[in-house]
């Protein structure tokens, strides 16, 4: 009951009523552009297909975000502009999972890539299946857009902050009962003679992925194995226990290709894309760094993954799909570190640019979204133009300074005597300094409220209002004829709603429209 399809008729329904006006009529040059406009939204498929996720990016972080943007141009901040807000597509998406009001990014994750609502912690599997038990996933897979992309011959590939085998990135090839099990070394021993296999295993086994960008080395590698980047930390070494090299192997599996595996900058910046069929490139152990910890001359940025998997994915005639994952805003929340969130969600947004930039309005689907949100509160009263990360100029009852951005739970919360802290001498504005907090948790959980999606691109209205999580895999499916459904492909659809009128989209008669991009 969770698998959301659209609907053809509502998305041409319009038209009928649109014919029998009188304006239109009598203005053939307004009508055509509509019927321009029509075509391209309802007719033109979109070739490439590119999904840029903000984990923990609810609409206070998106909001916040803005203001700190425009600071840190010495301009007020609350007029200014993100490259996400320049899209003209704008809905909502209702995130809760099968079993929780409140879902994580494995649950969210296998709802908007695969199209199918499910349980918390697991990902690629629907809500048959139960947390941690290995053999209640046998069955109950379920494939994602990403691998319906790939077996309609376009090229696909994962761009993400956090380590590969992470929710967001693992949902696209993965189909597991924990999203926890990253490696054989994480599994129980009952979930390996069952016959599941770990999420790294299922990284180069699965879907033959073409552009693989983020981190988890370790978990590629036999137990021991010294990490190229970090050898004297035992942290880093690599994990496996059953022995395999999963990197080497993915070198084995792409014998006859030009394929790259790359762990450093000045690697990674030595690949060609021109040149490039394959490219796995896992710049740190587990997660990537902070973007404001990131050491620039080892770890490219978001926006230079970003550019490298485009320009190697878009080579194939037949389309791409991508997903870009800035998930380390998530995880500076759950720290309770607004500033490096907001940080991680600027860079997220320049990588938006740059996606828009690399790639035409015309076929191309961008679509930008969170999977959840988190318990961040903007709030106190500030006054225009006041920093973002500063303090309330109201204070509370307790005579006491409060700071703008504060969470519903969290680390920062601390009473000292009875008290909160006087931060009336504290710099709030570092990088590290953690938010004050009303309830004390040692991580923050997510907050439930819907999640902002933005759209710009051929079918980009298919995902205005407000919508279930899972019907946006559809969605974008039904944009770039990949998936189940491919009536719509070849004008079928069309046929169907408007029988053998010569008048409706797409008919010979009609006028083209290859530049219209509204």
């Amino acid at each position: 009951i969770y698998n959301f399809r659209p609907c053809l008729l509502c998305l041409l329904s319009h038209q009928f009523t649109a014919q029998k006006t009188h304006i239109f009529k009598e203005n053939k040059q307004m009508w055509e552009g509509v019927m321009c406009l029509s075509k391209l939204q309802c007719v033109n498929m979109c070739l490439w297909l590119c999904v840029l996720w903000a984990s923990g990016m609810g609409i206070t972080t998106y909001t916040a975000a803005r203001l700190l943007k425009g600071q840190l141009q010495n301009q007020k901040g609350e007029e200014t502009v993100m490259t996400m807000d320049t899209f003209p597509n704008v809905g909502l998406a209702k995130t809760y999972s099968v079993d929780f009001q409140i879902a994580d990014s494995a649950a969210t994750a296998t709802a908007y890539l695969c199209g199918v609502k499910t349980n918390l912690n697991i990902i690629g599997v629907n809500a048959a299946a139960r947390n941690g038990i290995c053999k209640t996933q046998k069955g109950n897979e379920v494939t994602s857009i990403l691998k319906w992309a790939k077996d309609a011959g376009k090229s696909v590939g994962i761009v993400t902050t956090t380590r590969v085998q992470h929710a967001t990135p693992a949902t696209t090839y993965a189909h597991s009962a924990s999203r926890k099990w990253y490696s054989d070394a994480d599994m129980p021993d009952s979930a390996k003679k069952e016959g599941c296999k770990d999420i790294a295993f299922q990284l180069i086994n699965n879907t033959d992925i073409d552009v693989i960008i983020g981190g988890g080395r370790k978990y590629m590698t036999p137990i021991g194995t010294k990490d190229p980047e970090y050898p004297m930390d035992y942290f880093s070494n690599g994990k496996r226990k059953d022995g395999h090299n999963l990197i080497q192997e993915w070198q084995n599996l792409k014998t006859g290709k030009v394929a790259h595996y790359v762990w450093n900058k000045t690697d990674f910046d030595a690949v060609d894309p021109e040149t490039t069929d394959y490219l796995m490139a896992l710049f740190e152990p587990g997660d990537l760094r902070f973007e404001e910890e990131r050491d620039p001359s080892m770890d490219p940025s978001i926006v230079e993954t970003t550019e490298k998997a485009i320009r190697i994915l878009q080579k194939n005639p037949k389309g791409f799909f991508l997903l870009v994952e800035g998930g380390r805003i998530d995880q500076a929340h759950h720290a309770g570190r607004a500033s490096m969130a907001l940080h991680e969600t600027l860079a997220f947004d320049l990588a938006i640019a740059k996606g828009l930039e690399l790639t035409k309005e015309h076929e191309t689907l961008t679509v930008v979204m969170a999977d959840h949100s988190q318990p961040l509160t903007f709030n106190g009263y500030p006054f225009r133009g006041q920093s973002i990360l500063g303090k309330s100029p109201l204070w509370a009852e307790d005579m006491l300074p409060f700071t703008t951005l504060m969470y519903g739970n969290g680390p920062g919360h601390k009473i000292i005597n009875g008290k909160r802290p006087d931060i009336r001498n504290v710099d709030t504005k570092t990088k590290d300094y953690i938010q004050q907090a009303a309830v004390p948790v040692g991580s923050t959980t997510h907050s439930g409220e819907d999640v902002a999606v933005l759209a710009r691109g051929p079918m980009a209205h298919l995902l205005q209002g407000v919508n279930e999580q899972n019907y946006i895999a559809h969605a974008m499916a039904y944009a770039a004829c990949v998936g189940d459904d491919l009536r719509h492909c070849d004008g079928q659809a069309i046929r169907a709603a408007f029988g053998n009128d010569k008048n409706r989209p797409g008919s010979s008669t009609m006028p083209s429209c290859p530049h219209f991009t509204s």
